[in-house]
């Protein structure tokens, strides 16, 4: 039996607090309840677990807080592709205040200890993404921010975000006074949560390193096929892969249950042109670990 089967998810005292979003009916309990096992049987310290979700969860594992979303944040245009409700995150009184906290997609696969991550957390206002673009976090990206104004910025992937709850709820408050001026999202910040996060919170951005967590369109697909065997020989690419703890699954083709049904060597290309081969030789052992994560899941 896998520590995920059997792993307890209360802990009396809590150092930290692991926060996922869910609305709608795209996952199921039983993922949701699998990923909270293998979160809490790989941390150092169990979390706090905290769900917010637009519905109850009556299957849900004991221990895990539900939260309801406020109905301000399920309005049909934050639920669409740009996902701006997840900014319900930072409201204020939505999550409790007293630990910093972990946001993990729950398209998510942790094959290591997600504690890790509060590591980022260099002051108490460092919001921590995954980079997604070519102006990297720091000051580079806090220059470009300042002298256009605010116009180009650094931005990031909020598959994970690693933040304290209590220092950031002028995130959702920005949103929200700029939704009311801008109900179809003119100001361009507003037409992703993720992008917005990285322009409101851009001063204090910081970006989760690839030794920690990857996505895995950036990390094990690329325009040239060729070039995922010779990458994943690498040794250093070798390296990080095996210290991974989490990988996000984000992206259309690359769900879980479209992965799983794939032969191995079979390829996906996607809407950017980057290629993914289903094989050990160009993903190593994550293939078996997505395997092994979403056994009898699906």
């Amino acid at each position: 039996m896998r520590p995920a089967d059997i792993v307890s998810v209360h802990t009396p005292s809590p150092t930290w607090q692991c926060v996922m979003i869910c609305w709608g009916t795209k996952y199921s309990t039983q993922l949701i309840n699998n990923l909270v096992r293998h979160i809490a049987a790989q941390a150092a310290s169990v979390p706090r677990f905290v769900l917010i979700t637009d519905a109850d969860k009556p299957e849900l594992l004991d221990g895990v807080q539900v939260v309801h979303f406020p109905a301000r944040w399920l309005q049909a245009p934050l639920k669409r592709s740009g996902c701006q409700a997840k900014l319900v995150m930072f409201e204020q009184g939505v999550l409790p205040e007293d630990l910093p906290a972990i946001y993990v997609d729950l398209d998510t696969i942790v094959l290591g200890d997600l504690q890790q991550g509060l590591a980022l957390l260099e002051t108490p206002q460092t919001v921590a993404l995954l980079p997604s673009a070519l102006i990297p976090f720091g000051p580079l990206g806090r220059l470009r921010y300042r002298c256009t104004q605010g116009r180009h910025y650094a931005r990031g992937n909020s598959s994970l975000v690693v933040f304290h709850p209590a220092h950031h709820h002028d995130i959702a408050r920005r949103f929200l006074d700029l939704f009311a001026r801008f109900p179809n999202f003119e100001f361009r910040p507003m037409i992703a949560d993720e992008r917005f996060i990285s322009w409101a919170a851009q001063p204090h951005m910081k970006a989760i390193p690839k030794h920690l967590a990857v996505k895995f369109p950036g990390e094990f697909m690329f325009y040239w096929g060729w070039w995922l065997y010779v990458r994943a020989l690498l040794p250093w690419v070798r390296a990080r892969r095996r210290r991974l703890v989490a990988v996000t699954l984000n992206g259309l083709l690359v769900k879980p249950e479209k992965l799983l049904s794939l032969p191995d060597g079979g390829k996906i290309v996607d809407e950017k042109g980057r290629v993914l081969i289903w094989s050990p030789h160009t993903l190593g052992a994550v293939q078996q670990h997505i395997r092994d994560f979403y056994q009898g899941q699906l």
